[in-house]
């Protein structure tokens, strides 16, 4: 099974982008742990290096389906900005949705199309309906029907009526592959900032721990010095 899911930084500025390259991170660390195989199909940079306004990845795995609905909807990168030391503002948003990527095509068979012989009128018509010239053809897996009669000869417009089917099944496809596109890039401006599903916290390094350790052990260490100093005055 795979899901494809779309992170996006909709319009945010530049720290969206950035929030978006660490949740992308923290996603694919994430799907490593549950054995489940993940490949960026499409990245957008932004304008800092090593982020990105959008980015559409396959997750391919037993699971993928309920991985993917983990990290759908609002996500918030909870970080002081890496750009601007002034503002204040910690949480960056980034929404992920799933998304069809593409549409199947539809086979053409002569063998799927039901051939009908009907009466029509118009210029010629008499000779028409006595003759039963006109086609009415019928495509069963996908209902279109065309009816042909421009020719005085059954097996002109059969052959027409065939070319027609084919042209109506490739314009469908063409717009369902249109319309899946176009769902795709609705999907960067349904950002809504606040209420997320997902908040994600930088992690802190070892080296950040052992700094912490240390000016831990320094305030215990001053506390103490400060408690037998003022035991020996009392003593005094």
């Amino acid at each position: 099974m795979s899901v494809h899911l779309l992170l996006s930084a909709g319009r945010g500025p530049q720290e969206c982008a950035w929030a978006l390259a660490q949740l992308l991170h923290r996603l694919e660390a994430d799907a490593t742990r549950q054995n489940l195989e993940t490949h960026r199909v499409e990245t957008v940079p932004g304008d800092r290096p090593g982020t990105y306004r959008s980015v559409l990845i396959r997750i391919a795995g037993d699971g993928a389906g309920a991985f993917a609905a983990s990290w759908t909807g609002t996500l918030c990168w909870q970080a002081p900005s890496p750009y601007r030391a002034s503002t204040g503002r910690k949480n960056w948003y980034v929404i992920a949705e799933p998304c069809q990527v593409d549409t199947p095509r539809t086979t053409f068979a002569e063998a799927d199309v039901d051939i009908v012989a009907c009466r029509t009128g118009g210029p010629g018509g008499q000779h028409r309906n006595k003759a039963s010239t006109a086609v009415r053809a019928t495509h069963r897996p996908t209902g279109i029907v065309v009816v042909v009669d421009t020719e005085r000869q059954f097996s002109l417009n059969r052959r027409i009526a065939m070319r027609l089917l084919r042209q109506r099944i490739e314009d469908g496809d063409e717009a369902a592959g249109r319309a899946v596109t176009t769902a795709r890039w609705r999907i960067h401006d349904e950002l809504v900032r606040g209420n997320p599903t997902r908040i994600e916290r930088p992690k802190s390094s070892e080296q950040d721990l052992a700094i912490q350790a240390q000016k831990r052990g320094r305030r215990r260490q001053s506390t103490k010095g400060g408690s037998h100093q003022s035991v020996r005055e009392g003593q005094k």
